[in-house]
């Protein structure tokens, strides 16, 4: 499936017919299976960032359906918050020259047919985690972001409580001029304040649930993050790195492109 550049760029150099965008661009519309799910498979085609299945709260038998009509319409499928269970179906649904990679640590699963290539945006991210714990969540952010065409660099349990552990990742990432950072961390959140004041690209904050006592469950950290005195941070919401990763990708990307005209 074309992006919307493509198909314009495809008008320009007289490869495509007006008429014919057209139609491909009502073609690649809504996909509806049966009574269980309605595929915006047209998403990343209008805004960039491709469909992504919830398994989480799904039957088994109805994420399956989803996952194979989506593959047959776009040629790859990108699952969030899957079970074990799911995970083990999915192995077994999928198989000849169909490409199955199982992210544990992130509950996430990506299905491409082989001649399925992510192109290179140039856009570059950076992600940090305030402890070990925090890792899952900040992996989503990095699937989502290769699969939109980014560059990553990571940099885990690096929070303020051994502050000194930050600063040479927090350098690396500036001398990398990565376009936006990424930082996930739990219990009070404090770590997200903390980088929006030292770099000079945006911030997203993304609190996570590894918090217990008075705040537990992440409230503390989103608490913290939204009432941060540091400029430049914006927050998603508790556990949110797939929202995370779609921001950030959607920001690097913008910044790629303007990169590469400037180039011309």
């Amino acid at each position: 499936m074309f992006t919307l550049r493509e198909v314009l760029e495809k008008i320009a150099k007289n490869e495509l017919s007006v008429e014919e965008a057209e139609r491909l661009l009502r073609f690649h519309a809504i996909e509806e299976i049966g009574n269980c799910a309605k595929i915006d498979i047209n998403r990343e085609f209008r805004n960039g960032v491709p469909e992504i299945i919830l398994a989480e709260g799904k039957p088994t038998s109805d994420l399956l359906e989803i996952s194979l009509k989506l593959l047959s319409k776009s040629g790859r499928v990108i699952i969030s918050r899957c079970s074990q269970d799911q995970i083990r179906a999915l192995g077994g649904a999928f198989s000849g020259d169909i490409i199955l990679q199982v992210h544990e640590r992130a509950r996430m699963v990506v299905i491409r047919k082989a001649d399925a290539v992510v192109k290179s945006t140039g856009g570059k991210i950076g992600i940090l985690t305030a402890g070990t714990s925090d890792i899952g969540v900040a992996e989503e952010v990095k699937i989502l972001a290769k699969e939109m065409g980014c560059e990553v660099f990571t940099a885990y349990d690096v929070g303020v409580a051994g502050i000194h552990r930050l600063l040479a990742p927090l350098k690396d990432l500036v001398l990398r001029d990565v376009d936006v950072v990424v930082v996930v961390a739990g219990r009070e959140g404090a770590l997200a304040s903390v980088v929006a004041g030292l770099v000079d690209v945006p911030v997203i904050g993304v609190p996570t649930s590894n918090s217990f006592g008075f705040g537990e469950k992440g409230l503390s950290a989103l608490m913290a993050m939204l009432q941060s005195c540091s400029l430049g941070l914006a927050v998603v919401n508790i556990d949110g790195g797939v929202s995370a990763g779609a921001v950030a990708t959607s920001i690097a990307n913008r910044a790629a492109k303007f990169r590469l005209q400037q180039r011309a």
